[in-house]
């Protein structure tokens, strides 16, 4: 990973660091290791909203670690437990993206998870990568969802293929690829409805979304991009595991990762739903988007 990147990474760890993981660190930095100990450790895990299945599991491998390497010291712990959280997530695999005439990705998530400011910064990405982005605005009902992205599209120079208010997703998604077809655009980038994740209706039309982008694109969507917002700590869990039954999530951006001490929902994501966390929202501007890289987010938690 470049410098900048895993830079970027441990600054917008600063909340989590400050407010969660300092206070670990320091708990494991001198005495024996009591019952308070792991007492205080998962009372701290749960507070980085590591999550409670997540921090029994984590606390019950360091109970065993520590007896069976003879750990008596809670300093001991602390690289033990490095090792155990950077366990806990895949290493970095690259996107399905790339080797085709044209790529889809579709992108999901709540209203107000920062989904359209991640897709212009997706988008801002790819085509500093020499790609030629083309945006979907298949959010239809969210009222301004369309002129948001629209604003974004002509910020960052890219085109976008609209629909009426309250039309069909999946014909703005169809008008797109036939659009990108014409215009020689080689990656689709589609906005979805991002109602609450509780109304079934909108899972259903995500599926009809999913179903369109494969029928008219060999093997689309290539990428299904979750955003998920950080600060709503275990709260994405629950959005997570209801958009992954409907459309077959491939990865997952985290967002706003600056503007919480709730990093640690990062272990409950990639243990827990077994979903790679793809990209990082470090800050407001366009190049404010890291590719997630385990080791930096490690290293940016205690250092």
């Amino acid at each position: 990973m470049a410098i900048g990147f895993a830079k970027s990474i441990r600054e917008s760890l600063t909340r989590t660091r400050n407010a969660v993981f300092s206070r670990v660190a320091g708990l494991l930095g001198t005495s024996e290791v009591t019952n308070e100990t792991w007492d205080r450790l998962e009372e701290l895990l749960v507070r980085a909203d590591v999550g409670v299945s997540t921090t029994m599991y984590l606390v019950d491998r360091l109970r065993q670690r520590a007896r069976d390497e003879a750990i008596l010291q809670a300093q001991g712990l602390q690289e033990a437990l490095r090792e155990e959280l950077r366990a806990m997530l895949p290493d970095p695999v690259p996107l399905n993206l790339g080797g085709r005439e044209r790529d889809l990705v579709l992108v999901v998530g709540v209203n107000g998870s920062g989904k359209t400011t991640s897709i212009a910064k997706l988008a801002h990405r790819w085509q500093h990568q020499g790609r030629t982005p083309l945006l979907a605005a298949a959010d239809t009902y969210r009222a301004a969802a369309v002129e948001q992205l629209d604003i974004w599209a002509k910020r960052i120079g890219v085109d976008i293929v609209k629909g009426p208010r309250g039309g069909d997703p999946g014909a703005v998604v169809f008008d797109a690829v036939q659009a990108a077809r014409s215009r020689e655009k080689d990656i689709v980038i589609v906005d979805t409805a991002g109602r609450l994740h509780t109304q079934y209706n909108l899972m259903s039309e995500l599926q009809k979304v999913h179903t369109v982008a494969r029928k008219n694109v060999e093997g689309a969507p290539h990428e299904t991009l979750l955003v998920v917002d950080a600060t709503t700590g275990q709260n994405a869990l629950s959005q997570a595991r209801h958009f992954q039954e409907a459309v077959e999530v491939t990865g997952v951006v985290l967002a706003k990762l600056d503007s919480t001490a709730k990093g640690g929902m990062v272990f409950a994501i990639a243990r827990e739903l077994e979903l790679p966390i793809r990209f990082v929202g470090t800050g407001e501007q366009l190049d404010d988007l890291a590719p997630f890289d385990p080791d930096a987010f490690i290293d940016g938690l205690f250092e």
